[in-house]
């Protein structure tokens, strides 16, 4: 059991990135080193798109087990915060995210 403990953290830990450029590089669709509104709500839409088991763009209790109290969330309203997100990461407002910007916890 704890040598499965380990080599399942090991795995884990060898997929997180590093630095904030190996993080920028995840989003960054088309390499230019900087990551736009539509990527950064791309790659951030991933999570949301896998756990749509019925993909019917709505995550409720038709795709698992939901908390007490929790509501249906749409994937156009989760967009809609992505965006609001990435503007609120966006400090210098030139609409990209740089590394630096990328690595800042969200607002």
């Amino acid at each position: 059991m704890l040598l499965w403990l380990m080599a399942v953290t090991s795995a884990i830990a060898q997929d997180l990135p590093r630095t904030p450029s190996a993080y920028l590089a995840r989003f960054d669709a088309n390499g230019d080193g900087r990551v736009d509104e539509a990527e950064y709500v791309r790659y951030m839409s991933q999570g949301f798109l896998r756990m749509d088991v019925n993909g019917d763009g709505v995550l409720d209790a038709n795709d698992g087990p939901m908390r007490p109290g929790q509501h249906a969330v749409k994937l156009e309203t989760f967009q809609r915060n992505l965006i609001a997100q990435f503007h609120r990461l966006d400090a210098n407002h030139d609409g990209y995210l740089s590394a630096t910007e990328l690595a800042q916890p969200p607002r």
